[in-house]
């Protein structure tokens, strides 16, 4: 895909009606008001939840992914991008969106991988299944 702007903010998503207005309108927020140049873009692994609907009326780009799987959704949006940069997250509401310029500043200074902590300051009650807090994921 030729690059069109500097940053694609990827979303891949599976059936996220409830939060995905919410991070697309963080994502866009942030682009207005960083003044970057970007697009935001859902990479939709088969909802049947009105998701892609959701992101084309609040200006998100969607791309379908026909392979099923998180990882697939990843690739396709990647390969989908039209930014310089591509910084994903997921369409659940666990990262900010609004607070991307660390990871820009750091990319246009030539880093090649920025990661971010989502757990640094604490988790929320509720906010993650035990399973996926203890063996999932290692913060």
């Amino acid at each position: 895909m030729e690059q069109t702007c500097e940053l694609t903010i990827l979303m891949p998503c599976l059936n996220e009606s409830e939060t995905l207005a919410t991070c697309i309108m963080k994502a866009k927020a942030y682009l207005e008001r960083s003044g970057v140049d970007g697009e935001v873009l859902i990479a939709d692994n088969g909802s049947t939840d009105g998701s892609q609907e959701i992101a084309r009326g609040l200006g998100a780009r969607v791309v379908d992914v026909a392979q099923k799987g998180y990882g697939a959704a990843l690739l396709g949006g990647i390969a989908a991008a039209r930014g310089k940069y591509t910084i994903m997250g997921d369409a659940d509401d666990s990262y900010d969106f609004s607070s991307l310029q660390v990871f820009v500043d750091k990319l246009r200074q030539g880093v090649d991988l920025v990661m971010g902590n989502r757990f640094k300051g604490g988790i929320a009650p509720g906010a993650m299944p035990p399973l996926h807090r203890y063996l999932g994921t290692r913060s």
